[in-house]
């Protein structure tokens, strides 16, 4: 299993990213995938989740109605849409996929948000 995000960087408060994450290594359209964040001296948390077919998705209370959880399951790409970006949302942002009971982590992604 092969996670591999992209699309952080550095954004004023307000502004947009999007992330991405590529899957490899397992059947993609099968499984859950989930978008999880920690800041420094944080717990790791969820912030969006996304089905298999990708016609239900589930957010933490402090991202809903900014953050969008997509998937394309032909290309195995998981995608995070951030919108009003804020300092708080300044965290390494992972990818994640629970396997048979395991989880499944990618390297993460660096999201600044700051004037």
């Amino acid at each position: 299993v092969q996670l591999v995000e992209s699309g952080g960087g550095l954004v004023q408060p307000g502004g947009s990213l999007r992330l991405s994450c590529a899957a490899s290594g397992f059947t993609f359209r099968r499984y859950y995938m989930n978008w999880y964040r920690q800041a420094p001296g944080r717990e790791r948390e969820l912030v969006a989740s996304i089905s298999p077919p990708g016609d239900r998705t589930n957010y933490a209370d402090s991202v809903k109605g900014r953050f969008t959880m997509s998937r394309d399951n032909f290309r195995s790409t998981v995608y995070l849409q951030m919108n009003s970006l804020k300092p708080e949302d300044t965290a390494v942002y992972y990818c994640n996929t629970e396997i048979v009971g395991v989880d499944n982590w990618g390297q993460g992604t660096q999201v600044t948000v700051s004037s």
